[in-house]
């Protein structure tokens, strides 16, 4: 069964079980996030739900999405994410409907998709895990430089989709497999066993694991 929910990263911590083994979490506010639209294989070509999550300013939604919340009679959100129901229609929840976090248990085995912390412009080191070039006998001010790309006579060019320094980060990532540790429904908090992508404040998508299993 295919479930999903939008939520914001709020921190990690770290949770004791019942036998005192301290467990690494992260802590994520999800939901409850209305459902803005259904999609049927019929109307759309493909089975998915659409959900919003946080709340957003009326004068600051443009005409059309106006339109596209008014019809399914919720109030504006900023983020609207789609998950894909993968012929799941054993949850297939209807237009305004508020998804919250129990729609996930503990010991749910779920992956969690958010944006990477953007780092700018990196070097080959850094981006790479490149070694270091030789700082003596000659070498010169370039040690932390990626070192020769190609060879010069042939094939005279460097081969797509050669290491170099570049952007770094702000990408997407998927977490697989991550345990749900805790679900804090009053509150809308999930815990989520071990790290996931993004800052403090970033928006990530939680859904039912893709590769059922795992280590709990």
């Amino acid at each position: 069964m295919a479930k999903g929910i939008i939520g914001m990263k709020i921190g990690m911590t770290q949770i004791f079980d019942q036998g005192g083994k301290v467990i690494p979490v992260t802590v994520i506010e999800a939901g409850p996030c209305p459902v803005v639209q259904v999609k049927t294989n019929e109307q759309d070509g493909y089975e998915a739900v659409q959900l919003g999550f946080g709340f957003a300013k009326p004068a600051r939604v443009t005409k059309p999405l106006k339109g596209h919340f008014g019809k399914a009679n919720v109030a504006p959100v900023k983020t609207l994410r789609e998950f894909r129901l993968n012929g799941g229609a054993d949850w297939l929840p209807e237009d305004g409907e508020p998804i919250k976090a129990d729609v996930f248990v503990r010991g749910d085995y779920v992956d969690v998709i958010g944006t990477s912390k953007g780092k700018g412009t990196a070097g080959a080191i850094k981006r790479w895990n490149f070694s270091r070039l030789k700082e003596s006998h000659g070498t010169g001010p370039v040690a932390r430089h990626a070192g020769s790309l190609s060879a010069c006579s042939d094939p005279s060019r460097v081969f797509k989709g050669k290491k170099l320094a570049g952007h770094l980060g702000h990408e997407r990532v998927t977490i697989q497999n991550l345990t749900v540790v805790k679900v804090d429904a009053e509150h809308n908090l999930i815990a989520v066993k071990g790290a996931v992508p993004g800052p403090r404040g970033g928006i990530v998508l939680i859904r039912t694991a893709v590769k059922k299993g795992g280590t709990k």
